[in-house]
């Protein structure tokens, strides 16, 4: 599936949930955080970077430049389970273990989704929507369309050939049983 809005984004939509739970998380530890100089604002900051750069990198109009900014929100999302860490180490958090724990999993899903992005895109050849004239995006359809077709296709033989085993089972089965009627 193509995405025309980077709102549609599976990592996107996961990366603005990261966001979220973290500002609740910080909400509910803002006593574990004093005296922590500007760490809950850092965390804060890195976690919505990570769907801001999603969002710009995909608005820039260039595979180049979206996969520099995917980098960056990999880089920010690393951040935020960096900072998970320094929290699980300390005392003052003992009781929010769970919380950020649920934390450190989503940056680490979100990163497993954008380094999958990032290879998709490192082995595409078009350079990106900003590039792409009338012609070359029919062209790009027409060879989707086609491959499209083709796995279709392919379905279709599939499924075609088991259903002629399946009827000739039958056959079998009903020749064998009026045999043994006509024997018995």
């Amino acid at each position: 599936m193509k995405y025309k809005r980077f709102e549609e984004l599976p990592v996107w939509k996961a990366s603005i949930e990261f966001a979220v739970d973290t500002f609740d998380f910080t909400r509910r530890a803002k006593s574990e955080f004093q005296d922590l100089g500007d760490l809950k604002n850092q965390l804060e900051r890195a976690a919505v970077s990570v769907s801001n750069n999603i969002a710009e990198g995909f608005e820039r109009g260039t595979t180049a430049e979206l996969i520099q900014y995917l980098y960056i929100a990999r880089g920010s999302s690393g951040e935020c389970r960096s900072i998970t860490y320094i929290l699980g180490s300390l005392a003052r958090f003992k009781t929010s273990k769970k919380d950020i724990l649920g934390l450190r999993n989503a940056s680490e899903s979100i990163n497993r989704q954008l380094y999958g992005w990032i290879n998709s895109l490192k082995n595409t050849d078009i350079k990106g929507e900003k590039f792409l004239t009338e012609r070359q995006k029919e062209t790009y359809r027409a060879k989707k369309d086609l491959a499209e077709f083709d796995r279709e296709m392919e379905d279709f033989r599939k499924n075609f050939a088991e259903k002629l085993k399946r009827e000739e089972a039958e056959r079998f089965a009903l020749r064998t049983a009026d045999k043994k009627r006509n024997e018995g």
